[in-house]
C-alpha cells in the first residue's frame, strides 16, 4: 500500500478517525502491511499485545476458549475494524484468539511504535482514550449481556 493508501485507512476506522493528518501520517509510517489466509491464527489468546490490527480487507472472528476448554466464537469483524487496542495500551495478555476468516489484509502498528507515539504526542492518547473505552464498555456490555 501506498503512504496516502495507508492513512486513508487509518482515517476510516473509529479509532484514529479523529486525528490531524500530521499525527494520521506519523502512524500511518510505523505501519506494516501484512496479509493472512483464510483459517490463520492472527493473535492467539494468552500471548502478549505485541501489535494492533486495523483491517483493511477480509474478516476474521473472535474466538474465546473458556476455563472448561470449550472455544466460544464472540465477534467478527470487518473492513475499517481495529483489533488488539486493548492489549497494546495496556500490556496484558490477549484475551482471545483473532482467526483470518477469508484471506485478510492489515496493517499492523507494532506495540512499541504506538505506545512511543502517544508519548511523543499525548493529545493523541487523549483523543484516543475515549475511543477505547466505548469499546471496551461495548464489549463488556455484549460478554455480560448489559447494557453499554
Amino acid at each position: 500500500m501506498q503512504h496516502q493508501e495507508i492513512v486513508d485507512a487509518l482515517k476510516a476506522v473509529s479509532l484514529f478517525g479523529s486525528l490531524s493528518q500530521r499525527f494520521l501520517n506519523g502512524i500511518a509510517k510505523a505501519c506494516t502491511e501484512r496479509s493472512f489466509d483464510a483459517g490463520e491464527t492472527i493473535v492467539r489468546q494468552g500471548n502478549p499485545g505485541v501489535g494492533l490490527f486495523v483491517i483493511v480487507s477480509g474478516s476474521v472472528k473472535i474466538v474465546k476458549t473458556n476455563d472448561k476448554g470449550e472455544r466460544l466464537e464472540l465477534a467478527t469483524h470487518g473492513a475499517g475494524e481495529v483489533i488488539g487496542e486493548l492489549s497494546v495500551l495496556d500490556g496484558a495478555e490477549r484475551t482471545a484468539d483473532v482467526v483470518a476468516v477469508d484471506t485478510t489484509v492489515c496493517l499492523v502498528l507494532s506495540s512499541w511504535d504506538f505506545r512511543s507515539f502517544m508519548e511523543t504526542h499525548p493529545e493523541v492518547a487523549l483523543e484516543i482514550l475515549p475511543v477505547v473505552v466505548r469499546r471496551f464498555r461495548e464489549t463488556n456490555a455484549a460478554l455480560t449481556g448489559g447494557h453499554a
